[in-house]
């Protein structure tokens, strides 16, 4: 499913269960469920009234018993705990993990300090996206990363490829997928002091993108100050077992603020923050320069490629792309996926790849790609939403301030 759709499913799944039988809309909505794979916290989701959805093969929660506007809003106010773990995470080891790991994406992973990380691209041959990951420096033997759900079969078996080819001539790489752990995501401003409660280590302490291995409630942890909605916030990978009670003395340490939240609100809230979804605002054509992602190619990279699509990658560097990225503020009905950008001559020069109405901002916004030159902000557009025209314009992003946990 492409995030685009992820909102509309979501007040699709409001307003059925407000009109109609709760067990007819189950059996309606969620007959595959038997064939999707189910998280740890499943059971804990359904309890505590998730509505679940199938989300790349995963059986999983787009909202509660709150709307997707209050969740958002809750989130920025207070704190969100999200269920991420249908995502991937794995670790490489091995002395030249390093540069193993540096022939697939555009990041200075050497020039990382240990225990810090980075948002990356994976790229193909052609310089296009393979997906975006998150990785983290461990220590010069050990990388930790996180890869999207939907993108999980063809990343390892585009990784094990090349790691075969690097072994075979003397490379010592080896990896380990993190199965056996779970991953949840505490976002907002409540996150670091209700997390404070669960652990002996001083979180103000650790800056955004920092990584640690640490208890956390007890149990022996990852944690990485990140997020994907704009706020202060950690993703934490937790053996599975203990996933379930976490969750529950995260929410309790809360007394109540922070919420269950779902994959509708996620969406909603990445949007605001101007984060791409793989699948929508990047895909396998689409370069990171192009996404607006050439601030993390690294300076070293720039300067000495040796990852796949370096001469297309490095060409737009110096060239610029043909086309980019974009925020949108739009008229009349939210924007959607695949609608088409219009100049102000009617000429089409682009589409919308998400949209949606922004809970915080109460007005639309969408993201896009526009041929360069029309990319500037406060450029007059046009989008077309179900054949009809509507005016727009092109603004910088993020929509909503970001609040990352940074030295000041």
């Amino acid at each position: 499913m492409r995030g685009g759709g992820l909102w509309q499913l979501g007040q699709s799944v409001t307003r059925r269960m407000a009109q109609s039988n709760k067990k007819t809309i189950t059996r309606r909505c969620f007959a595959s469920e038997a064939d999707l794979k189910k998280t740890a916290l499943y059971d804990f989701h359904v309890a505590n009234g998730g509505k679940m959805v199938p989300f790349a093969g995963w059986s999983m929660p787009i909202q509660y018993k709150d709307s997707i506007m209050d969740s958002t809003l809750n989130c920025r106010e207070n704190g969100s705990l999200f269920d991420v773990a249908h995502m991937c995470g794995l670790s490489l080891k091995g002395k030249d993990c390093i540069p193993f790991l540096e022939k697939l994406v555009v990041a200075d992973v050497a020039g990382l300090a240990p225990g810090t990380g980075s948002l990356t691209v994976f790229t193909n041959e052609k310089g296009g996206a393979i997906d975006d990951s998150v990785i983290t420096k461990v220590t010069d033997e050990h990388i930790y990363l996180v890869v999207n759900a939907g993108c999980r079969d063809k990343d390892l078996a585009h990784i094990e490829e090349h790691m075969k080819a690097f072994t075979s001539k003397g490379g010592d790489v080896s990896w380990h997928i993190h199965d056996e752990r779970s991953l949840l995501a505490l976002q907002g401003p409540l996150a670091a002091p209700v997390l404070q409660h669960l652990t002996k280590e001083d979180l103000s302490k650790i800056y955004f993108s920092d990584f640690r291995v640490l208890d956390i409630n007890g149990s022996l942890c990852y944690l990485t100050r990140t997020g994907y909605t704009g706020e202060d916030g950690f993703e934490i990978s937790v053996p599975s077992e203990n996933a379930v009670d976490l969750a529950k003395a995260i929410l309790d340490k809360s007394e109540g603020k922070v919420r269950l939240t779902g994959l509708g609100a996620r969406d909603s809230l990445r949007l605001e923050a101007g984060l791409c979804l793989y699948g929508n605002d990047m895909e396998q054509h689409i370069t990171p320069v192009e996404a607006g992602l050439t601030w993390a190619i690294g300076k070293r990279r720039r300067a000495e490629g040796g990852f796949l699509g370096a001469e297309v990658i490095l060409k737009q560097i110096a060239e610029g792309p043909s086309i980019r990225r974009v925020g949108l503020f739009s008229a009349g009905p939210p924007a959607r996926g695949h609608s088409e950008i219009q100049d102000d001559k009617g000429q089409n020069i682009g589409e919308v790849t998400s949209g949606g109405f922004s809970p915080c901002l109460k007005k639309n916004i969408a993201m896009g790609y526009v041929k360069s030159g029309n990319h500037k902000a406060g450029t007059k557009v046009k989008i077309v939403i179900r054949g009809k025209s509507y005016d727009g314009s092109v603004t910088k992003m993020p929509f909503v301030p970001t609040k990352y946990y940074k030295p000041t």
